[in-house]
């Protein structure tokens, strides 16, 4: 059973290749993503481990939480499921009830 992971205080450098790097000790790493700002691109400083052992990404969050990576200490721990969240409506635009 495989286990996802959240990963937070990630440094502005560091990649999904990095962030695999560094959990691939533990076992085998299904994947790894550092989340990006949509506008800027930029790194929002925190990403998400797929590992494929339970007991392996146990283990990761026991070593790995205040450990450095790429110059900053981390915070691991397992990630919360996705919330289902309302789809948008395209453009920004949201319908309002009548006006008077």
């Amino acid at each position: 059973m495989s286990i996802n992971l959240f990963v937070g205080n990630l440094s502005y450098s560091t990649t999904d290749n990095s962030l695999a790097a560094a959990f691939s000790g533990f076992g085998e790493v299904i994947s790894a993503k550092v989340i990006l700002d949509r506008d800027t691109n930029r790194s929002r400083g925190f990403g998400f481990v797929e590992m494929s052992d339970r007991d392996a990404g146990l283990k990761a969050i026991e070593e790995m939480g205040g450990k450095e990576v790429d110059g900053r200490a981390i915070s691991v721990k397992e990630a919360l499921p996705r919330e289902e969240r309302p789809r948008r409506a395209p453009g920004g635009f949201r319908p309002r009830g009548p006006r008077s």
